[in-house]
């Protein structure tokens, strides 16, 4: 009896735990759907004085503080290492904004990155990217000019930014190799993660099922032993 009840027991669990694994990843898909259409849907917006929407396309007028550029440490773009140089720009108005430039390539070097930037009043356009949660370091963020992560405090330039985030520079002068993508993981394969899921809770159901029915027509040493004795002679 125990035999049968850690059968039904460990192979329901693996059934219950494919299923809720893959409505996890088609409650994700669906969430990935929404993420991807209020980007389609974000307004284009100039300067804006109030914190934009998020994935807003953003048009800038103003110059870089080209001293002040840091590089985003540790990119990939296209199978070639390199960084992310983050100048800060000052709009027509005196507003200071972070302006993720795209890739550099560098290579395996430590050396300090150097970029050019231009010089003058410019106009810049690209998408928004407000602050939010961000991976843990394991270790300090700010080394030299190289930063781990996208942290508007490493800067210390008298005034605060207009607005908590970073614009991802798409035209312009001083724009780079775009590099950043919105969504990494594409609607799409969280459904297929899910009906893998799923795929992996029938197969745990049909072998449940197959090895009760098995294990019904033989019950087992312990069990046919305990027949034995009952109906042997007294």
């Amino acid at each position: 009896m125990a035999r049968r009840f850690g059968w039904w027991g460990f192979w329901s669990c693996l059934v219950v735990l494919g299923i809720a694994l893959g409505l996890w990843q088609w409650e994700r898909a669906a969430d990935k759907r929404d993420y991807l259409a209020r980007l389609e849907a974000a307004p284009r917006l100039e300067a804006p004085s109030e914190p934009p929407p998020l994935g807003s396309r953003l048009v800038l007028r103003g110059e870089y503080l080209a001293g002040e550029t840091l590089f985003l440490d540790n990119r990939t773009h296209e199978g070639r290492l390199g960084v992310a140089p983050l100048t800060p720009f000052r709009d027509l108005q005196g507003r200071l904004w972070l302006i993720q430039r795209g890739f550099l390539a560098t290579g395996p070097s430590r050396d300090d990155p150097s970029v050019d930037t231009p010089e003058g009043v410019v106009m810049l356009e690209g998408r928004w990217q407000a602050t939010g949660d961000s991976a843990p370091l394991f270790g300090p963020n700010h080394e030299g000019n190289r930063l781990q992560r996208i942290d508007p405090s490493a800067w210390s330039l008298g005034q605060g930014f207009a607005q908590a985030g970073w614009l991802h520079l798409e035209q312009g002068p001083g724009h780079l190799e775009s590099w950043w993508q919105p969504s990494v993981v594409p609607p799409e394969r969280h459904l297929g993660y899910a009906l893998q899921w799923w795929g992996l809770a029938l197969a745990a159901l049909v072998i449940m099922l197959v090895g009760a029915r098995s294990q019904a027509r033989d019950p087992g040493p312990l069990s046919t032993s305990h027949k034995a004795i009952k109906e042997s002679p007294r």
